[in-house]
């Protein structure tokens, strides 16, 4: 293998590096803080936490997206959702049955369901998002967390805060660390894998829906593995449903609004694929409120099939 290359791989692993670690130090200060002000511990987790597991795919897809690097951008989110859906959901199915908490097959699935037909109709009337659709994506989050932070004050954790792991000087520098290490790294894992697309002959498009999704999905996957070693199963789908919002609304949402982001009709079928697999995924959920071991085979398998679908049409 080709010397520049292997700097290349080197460089995209470090990128991954620093997206993962910066992302953890951001939550740990900014949880601390929260605790500091004395916000409920369930807050904290409903917007601090769920940004910071997305923090990795917002920062590859508006560095590709100030870049003018549009595949990658919009390939990064339909590949980290389709991960998190058919291989977080799907492993940790295999591993143990998954619960489905009430709020979230009633309200939450549901929710992601529409954003997706949304941003469905949003690429297929233009063929692209623009800014004034990214920033609707942007308000409904807004709504999405003001409805939810409502919620949680109604529930019998609303008053519950977490002892702060940390003070308020350390809180500021972990934060300030993890923005850093956020920004680096985003910049390095779009450069450095744009960079091996070419050298292999590969589309940016294959290359943000693959090697670079799957990496700035590893967040979810070690949270849902971490939160099935400790027997809370139904955090593993909160998870995976929370990032997939998130990933819709504020990372799509801030890059198109930073820069319109012009889509070729290829990528359609991406997100095609990506709604059908979230409709399978709400199926499965009403159809016995859990997943189990089949459905985990029939999720896998899917993801399987659409990456060598992915690799032979590239």
């Amino acid at each position: 293998m080709d010397a520049g290359i292997i700097i290349q791989v080197v460089l995209l692993l470090v990128g991954f590096l620093f997206l993962i670690k910066g992302s953890d130090f951001f939550v740990d200060g900014a949880s601390s803080i929260a605790s500091i002000l004395k916000i409920p511990t369930i807050i904290v987790g409903l917007t601090i936490v769920a940004f910071g597991t997305s923090a990795p795919e917002a920062a590859v897809s508006i560095t590709s997206s100030l870049a003018g690097n549009n595949a990658m951008a919009v390939s990064n989110v339909i590949g980290s959702n389709l991960f998190n859906m058919l291989m977080v959901i799907g492993v940790s199915a295999l591993l143990g049955d998954l619960l489905m908490e009430k709020k979230v097959l009633d309200k939450d699935l549901p929710f992601l369901v529409g954003i997706t037909i949304l941003w469905a109709v949003f690429i297929i009337v233009g063929w692209d998002v623009t800014n004034i659709e990214g920033i609707i994506l942007l308000l409904i989050l807004v709504a999405y967390i003001v409805l939810l932070i409502r919620g949680a004050r109604k529930s019998s954790d609303a008053n519950e805060v977490e002892k702060p792991k940390l003070t308020l000087p350390k809180s500021i520098i972990f934060m300030l660390i993890g923005l850093a290490g956020i920004i680096i790294g985003g910049d390095l894992v779009v450069d450095s894998a744009s960079a091996i697309a070419i050298a292999f002959g590969m589309s940016e498009t294959l290359v943000g829906l693959t090697i670079v999704a799957i990496g700035t999905s590893l967040p979810e996957l070690v949270t849902s593995l971490t939160a099935l070693k400790k027997g809370e199963n139904q955090l593993v789908i909160g998870n995976v449903i929370g990032s997939n919002i998130f990933n819709i609304l504020f990372v799509l949402g801030a890059s198109s609004a930073i820069s319109a982001i012009p889509l070729d009709s290829s990528l359609l079928t991406d997100v095609l694929f990506m709604l059908g697999v979230t409709i399978l995924c709400f199926i499965f959920g009403k159809t016995q409120e859990k997943y189990d071991k089949k459905e985990g085979i029939i999720l896998v398998t899917l993801f399987v099939v659409y990456m060598a679908f992915a690799i032979l049409r590239n």
